[in-house]
């Protein structure tokens, strides 16, 4: 258990520096901002209770909102990811459950599986937080095509991140 909470921490730490110090200023004609720091959310443990995903979701929301000026944004946006985080979850359930032990990556739960659940959980949080930077209906479809594809963008990150650096262990009761 201590090992979890501790892969945990780093990973929480790791997220929100690479956000804070580098993607944060990586702005592609101001139009392209990929958000990376959401995977802390995404790989929390199976068991982790909902009051305390979601109380995760805030406290990281509300750091990159500090960092990033961004009012708050963020933190909806997170709150709401994780709130919605278990019906994803049920979702896209393989046919044989979830092994409560099992760690969410694509290593050991799949490509297809890992690709479905970090999309739909990327595209929330992006249409989210970018309908509510615009705050307005007059923006709609410029709002829409920006959250695509900063969705495209985040995910090709979060992905080739997971095969760079994530474990290579693999369960066969999942990747059939």
């Amino acid at each position: 258990m201590y090992i979890k909470i501790f892969q945990n921490v780093k990973r929480f730490i790791f997220l929100i520096l690479l956000q804070v110090m580098i993607l944060n200023h990586v702005q592609w004609s101001g139009f392209v901002n990929p958000y990376v720091y959401i995977l802390f959310i995404m790989m929390l443990p199976l068991e982790t209770p909902r009051w305390f995903v979601m109380l995760l979701g805030l406290i990281t929301g509300l750091i990159i909102d500090m960092f990033g000026n961004t009012g708050g944004m963020h933190a909806a946006a997170t709150v709401l990811m994780a709130f919605l985080r278990p019906a994803v979850l049920r979702l896209v359930s393989p046919r044989e459950e979830y092994d409560t032990e099992t760690s969410l990556s694509p290593q050991r739960m799949g490509l297809k599986w890992f690709l479905t659940y970090t999309t739909i959980m990327t595209l929330l949080h992006h249409f989210t937080f970018f309908y509510i930077e615009v705050f307005r209906f007059s923006e709609f479809f410029i709002t829409f095509f920006k959250a695509l594809l900063n969705s495209f963008i985040t995910l090709l990150i979060i992905l080739l991140g997971m095969y760079l650096f994530g474990t290579k262990q693999k369960n066969e009761r999942f990747t059939r």
